[in-house]
């Protein structure tokens, strides 16, 4: 069923997907256009609202636009070879971002508990809370005047 081509904005409002995000889409090659229309917008079809929503959901998996890039480079190249292995590999790889990320956030969870346990009086009103006690700045501005 062949259907009325549609604008980047009405392709972003059927997907959910900001009009920013389908030019960068267009111009990595993951999404192409049939053409301009005549008042000279870019028109989709319905090929285009399929990749869109592939790409969505490999993206909500945590790949990066560059992975999902080489993954349709190489379905283009290599038609008929199964995609999955190399999908499994590119989703190996999100998971090992995916756990350095936590770890980070771990590291960063601590570091908001250490300082809330070592300026508790502080947080809770009781005294002042001077975060510029130790910068170096105010102590060479005493040593200058």
């Amino acid at each position: 069923m062949l259907t009325k081509p549609m604008t980047i904005g009405q392709l972003s409002r059927r997907t959910g997907v900001p009009i920013k995000a389908l030019r960068e889409y267009e111009q990595l090659g993951l999404i192409y256009t049939l053409g301009r229309s005549e008042s000279n917008y870019r028109l989709f079809d319905e090929e285009a609202l399929w990749c869109v929503q592939v790409i969505r959901t490999m993206r909500s998996l945590g790949l990066t636009l560059k992975e999902i890039q080489d993954l349709t480079a190489l379905y283009l190249e290599r038609p008929g070879e199964p995609i999955g292995p190399h999908f499994g590999e590119k989703l190996e790889a999100a998971l090992t971002r995916i756990e350095a990320r936590i770890t980070d956030l771990q590291a960063l969870q601590q570091r908001i508990r250490d300082f809330q346990c070592a300026h508790a009086a502080e947080l809770a009103g009781e005294t002042e809370l001077d975060l510029l006690a130790s910068d170096p700045r105010q102590t060479v501005a005493k040593f200058s005047s």
